[in-house]
This record gives structure tokens, C-alpha cells and sequence, in this order.
């Protein structure tokens, strides 16, 4: 019998949501580069999942620059 049943597989997390990109997601929380490459790589690109976690941690987004006058 072959031992493939003991291995173990790595797990792929779903993707919930339109994927972040490392920058889109540092700017739109203002985080500096190490905390954003952190929780992007603990949490991945999901912006579900990384919206969810911000408002955890409750870190509003930056608004557009044409909404904050």
C-alpha cells in the first residue's frame, strides 16, 4: 500500500473577494510597506478577508482624494 494517504497536501486558501495588490492595500489603509507585506502574506490578497481584518483592527480606508474636502 503506498504512503500517499500520510502525506500531507498543502491547503489552498479560497480566494473570497477581488485580489489586492501589496500596494493597493498599503495605500488604501496607510500602512508602511513591512506591516502591509506582513498581513498580506499571514491573510493573502483577498480584499474581502483584508477589509474584514482592518475593520477588526478598526482602521478605517483613506477615502479617494476627490472625498476628502
Amino acid at each position: 500500500m503506498s504512503d500517499a494517504t500520510n502525506q500531507t497536501m498543502p491547503t489552498r486558501k479560497v480566494l473570497r473577494g477581488r485580489p489586492y495588490s501589496m500596494s493597493e492595500f498599503a495605500r488604501k489603509y496607510r500602512l508602511d510597506e513591512k506591516e502591509a507585506r506582513r498581513l498580506y502574506e499571514k491573510f493573502g490578497p483577498s480584499a474581502t478577508e483584508l477589509d474584514l481584518l482592518m475593520a477588526a483592527k478598526r482602521r478605517p480606508p483613506k477615502l479617494p482624494p476627490d472625498l476628502d474636502s
